[in-house]
C-alpha cells in the first residue's frame, strides 16, 4: 500500500499499540521511526518546523523518507504510540545550542557575557541569520538600508514583513526609497545561496556592533533636552555649538522638534491625533501664546486650527479669545506639551515626524 494511503490511526495510540505485536516497530531504526512520525504529522495537516533543525538532520530525514515506501497500520500505530509515550515522559526540555540558551537567558545575563558567547559560538549557531536581522530594531535596520547598496537593501526589505518594510521605506528620503524600490524589481533572479550569504553578512555585522551605554546618539539626546528648554536657552546653546562644532550643531538642529517646526515636521493629517492627546487647557494656551508671538509660532498655530474640524476650530478660536493673554512661561510650557504629545505618538508608532532631509526631498521630488 503506498505511503500516501496509510489508514488513519483509530482509537488511542496506546489501545491500538496494545493490540499489535511488541516487535512491530522494534525492527526499525530511530531514523526510520522519525520519518514515519513526520510523514504521519504532515498527512494530518500538522505544521512541523523542520527548518529549525540543523541542515545535516534535514538532509538525513529527507533522504530517509525518499528511501521508504509504505508501512502497515500496526507498525504505524506502534511507532506513533512509542513517540507519544516519549513525549509524555519528557519533563523538561532545554534550548538547542548556545543560540537557544542565549535566547532563553535574554535579560538574565549581562550584555557583555552574551556578546562574548555570541562571538565565540559563531553566528551560524544562531540558526537562520535572517531571523536575527529581521528582529533588529528599526533604527538599526534604517542604518543598514542607508549604508548598504540598493541591491542589498532590496533583499533586506523583501525578507521583512510587508508592514514593517513599508514603514522603513517611508522613513527614507524619497530618492533613496525609489532606488531601493527599483532594486526590488531586480531580485527575481536572486538565488537562495546568495540571499543566505547576504543574511549571514548582515547578521555578522549586527553582532560586531559594540554595545553602547545609551540607546540614542548624542545629537538625539542633546536635541531632546533642547526640545523642552526655554527658547532663549535653546538658541544660546545652538549658537555655542555652531562656534564649537558646526557638524554636530547641524545634527542637533535636525533632532530638535519644537512648536515652530510643526509645519515642516508634522504631517497635517496627524494634527487631529496630536490634539486629542492633549488636555484642552494646554492646547488653548499653546495656540493663544503662539498666535500672539507671530512669525513661525503663529504659522504653526494657524496650521493646527486649519487642519481640525470646522466645529472644533471655531470652538478653540472662541476659547482663545476668552482666555486672553498668556504669560511667556505658561505659553512655553503649553507649547512644550504639544511637542511632547507628538513625541509620545511617534514613540508609539502612531505618527511619523519628518526629518528636515525627508521634507527637503519631498519638496524637490
Amino acid at each position: 500500500m503506498p505511503a500516501t494511503e496509510i489508514a488513519p490511526l483509530s482509537g488511542s495510540g496506546r489501545a491500538v499499540a496494545g493490540a499489535c505485536p511488541k516487535s512491530a516497530a522494534a525492527r526499525l531504526t530511530r531514523r526510520q521511526k522519525a520519518a514515519i512520525v513526520v510523514r504521519f504529522l504532515l498527512r494530518e495537516g500538522t505544521e512541523v518546523p523542520l527548518a529549525d533543525l540543523p541542515d545535516p538532520l534535514q538532509e538525513a530525514l529527507t533522504t530517509q523518507m525518499g528511501a521508504m515506501r509504505y508501512v502497515d497500520r500496526a507498525t504505524l500505530a506502534d511507532v506513533v504510540a512509542e513517540f507519544a509515550a516519549e513525549i509524555e515522559a519528557t519533563g523538561l526540555t532545554f534550548p538547542s545550542g548556545v543560540a537557544g540558551a542565549l535566547l532563553a537567558l535574554d535579560g538574565c545575563i549581562s550584555p557583555q557575557t552574551a556578546a562574548r558567547l555570541r562571538k565565540e559560538s559563531g553566528v551560524r549557531q544562531f540558526g537562520d541569520p535572517w531571523r536575527q536581522v529581521c528582529n533588529a530594531d528599526t533604527d538599526t535596520l534604517l542604518d543598514i538600508l542607508r549604508s548598504e547598496s540598493p541591491e542589498v537593501a532590496a533583499i533586506l526589505l523583501s525578507k521583512l514583513d510587508v508592514t514593517r518594510a513599508a514603514d522603513l521605506l517611508g522613513r527614507l528620503p524619497g530618492a533613496a526609497a525609489r532606488r531601493i524600490a527599483y532594486a526590488v524589481s531586480q531580485t527575481g533572479a536572486a538565488t537562495p545561496d546568495a540571499v543566505d550569504r547576504i543574511g549571514l553578512a548582515l547578521a555578522t555585522q549586527l553582532h560586531e556592533m559594540p554595545k553602547t551605554a545609551f540607546d540614542e546618539g548624542p545629537e538625539q539626546r542633546v536635541g531632546e533636552i533642547l526640545n523642552y528648554s526655554r527658547a532663549a536657552t535653546r538658541e544660546d546653546v545652538l549658537a555655542g555649538l555652531e562656534e564649537t562644532d558646526q557638524d554636530f550643531a547641524r545634527l542637533v538642529r535636525k533632532a530638535i522638534f519644537t512648536f515652530a517646526d510643526i509645519p515642516r515636521r508634522l504631517n497635517p493629517s496627524d494634527i487631529p491625533a496630536v490634539t486629542r492627546h492633549l488636555p484642552r487647557a494646554d492646547l488653548v494656551a499653546a495656540l493663544s501664546a503662539a498666535r500672539a508671538s507671530g512669525g513661525e509660532l503663529a504659522e504653526a498655530a494657524d496650521l493646527i486650527l486649519d487642519k481640525l474640524s470646522r466645529r472644533m476650530s471655531d470652538a478653540l478660536r472662541e476659547e482663545i479669545e476668552e482666555r486672553g493673554k498668556v504669560t511667556t512661561k505658561e505659553g512655553e510650557a503649553a507649547m512644550s506639551a504639544v511637542v511632547g504629545a507628538a513625541r509620545t505618538l511617534q514613540a508609539r508608532g502612531e505618527i511619523h515626524l519628518l526629518t528636515p532631509d525627508e521634507r527637503s526631498d519631498d519638496d524637490n521630488g
